[in-house]
């Protein structure tokens, strides 16, 4: 079940303070606008207003960066605005797959030597960029962060305002430490009630732009919220904001919590803001939907929003499987994917490779013995990349072949050949697959 509407106004009985001619009350606002005023210095902002900003954190990777330092240089500055506030995450086409992406992390990697940036990974150091930085506390709750890469968003479930620019801003970002933004209106989706069993954050969001669509929430800020987003972890929550460009989205928030905080307490590298949505903050609209109605979900081709139930998708035979990426990459999606693996074997005609996001979570899969498990499953266990998600590498696709993945997208394209065809799932379901042969639930293989 769903609902849309505007916010009501608030109940009977609440009061906000009396505005007063020496202190004017700020107006109403969520938590994206909150973020933003903070950060340009403002009392309050409202959708559709011009603001400068100043940014807590500047993200590119060995596509985007090389782009964005050529811009940097046409400024004429020497030094960036700040060596511990950018980061420099190699990882599309790292380890190296050619001279021509050897050449792109070369200039990432003399780039950050010549200006002593911090937050730079080397191979074996590095990871998935929205899973590594998270994980390693550059990011925290209230930072506003821009990033060359259009999953930036992931950072809004630490209840951030973090969005994907251009590598011009990025480089502009680099000299400046500023950027200007449009104030965003903002979506609210609260999902109530308990998730069925299988049901996963990936499922939730791959539902959620199923029913609005891939233009959905065009430039606008989508805020999660609900007592089945309060019962996720941080590793489906990142999912769920990871996907909000999916739809269009500005950023993807969700409000800090005491899951939130036990997250990045002793983890981030600097005091983190909360900022929460006020009780009458206005939205443009308000989704709410039913937990229970959430199945376990597939995107079909070439579309994220061409969702369909897996259940209905069974009779799609499959020649690939990858679990990994930005979106599920994480322990918590290789324990997912090895639970359904374990004992099992891939299907002889299909190739099913297993991408854990980070040195971190290679080693923990190592100690916890999902390793053992995806090796004795057949399947083909890489090093930190993004890889085939976007067509790099490590899993090209072929003309006609067809993939399930845990990634993001399945534009026309976007793992291979033209004529292949990426359908999207969650780690579990993609896992079912690889092992059936086609798509199929994991309640299949008893």
């Amino acid at each position: 079940m769903v609902g849309v509407f505007h916010l009501p106004a608030p109940p009977r009985g609440f009061a906000r303070p009396t505005a007063t001619k020496e202190q004017p009350m700020p107006r109403p606002m969520t938590m994206a606008e909150k973020i933003l005023a903070a950060h340009a210095g403002l009392d309050e902002v409202e959708p559709g207003q011009l603001i400068e900003c100043d940014l807590d954190l500047v993200l590119s990777n060995d596509v985007t960066a090389p782009i964005a330092v050529k811009e940097f240089r046409k400024i004429g500055v020497e030094k960036v605005f700040d060596p511990e506030k950018i980061a420099l995450v190699p990882d599309h086409y790292v380890p190296n797959k050619d001279i021509k992406s050897a050449e792109q992390a070369k200039i990432v990697r003399d780039f950050a030597r010549e200006q002593g940036i911090t937050h730079y990974y080397e191979v074996g150091c590095m990871g998935v960029e929205h899973a590594l930085l998270p994980e390693q506390g550059v990011v925290g709750a209230g930072d506003l962060i821009i990033g060359a890469d259009s999953h930036t968003c992931t950072y809004g479930a630490l209840g951030a305002f973090a969005t994907g620019v251009g590598s011009t801003d990025a480089g502009v970002g680099y000299a400046t430490g500023k950027a200007w933004f449009k104030v965003p209106e903002s979506l609210l989706f609260k999902i109530e009630g308990e998730l069925a069993p299988g049901v996963t954050g990936k499922d939730v969001i791959l539902h959620i732009i199923g029913m609005i669509g891939v233009d959905g929430a065009l430039y606008q800020a989508m805020e999660f919220t609900g007592s089945a987003i309060r019962t996720m972890g941080m590793d489906e929550r990142m999912s769920i904001s990871n996907m909000a460009i999916e739809a269009g989205g500005k950023a993807g928030l969700i409000e800090v919590d005491d899951v939130t905080r036990a997250y990045m307490d002793g983890r981030t590298e600097r005091p983190y803001t909360e900022y929460h949505s006020d009780p009458d903050a206005m939205y443009a609209k308000v989704y709410e939907i039913d937990a229970a109605s959430i199945v376990p979900t597939v995107s079909f081709p070439h579309l994220p929003s061409n969702t369909r139930p897996a259940a209905e998708a069974r009779d799609i035979k499959i020649d690939q499987a990858v679990i990994g990426s930005c979106t599920n990459g994480r322990i918590v999606d290789m324990r997912q994917a090895a639970d359904v693996l374990r004992g099992r074997k891939i299907h002889p005609d299909v190739r099913c490779i297993v991408i854990p996001a980070t040195q971190a979570v290679y080693r923990q899969c190592m100690e916890e013995g999902l390793m053992d498990v995806f090796l004795d499953a057949n399947c083909a266990v890489s090093t930190p990349t993004c890889g085939p998600c976007l067509g790099g590498y490590m899993g090209i696709l072929a003309a006609g072949e067809r993939a399930i993945a845990t990634t993001n997208r399945n534009f026309v394209g976007r793992m291979g050949d033209p004529t292949s065809e990426v359908y999207l799932s969650s780690p579990a379901i993609a896992a079912a697959s690889a092992v059936l042969g086609h798509i199929g639930l994991p309640e299949d293989l008893d």
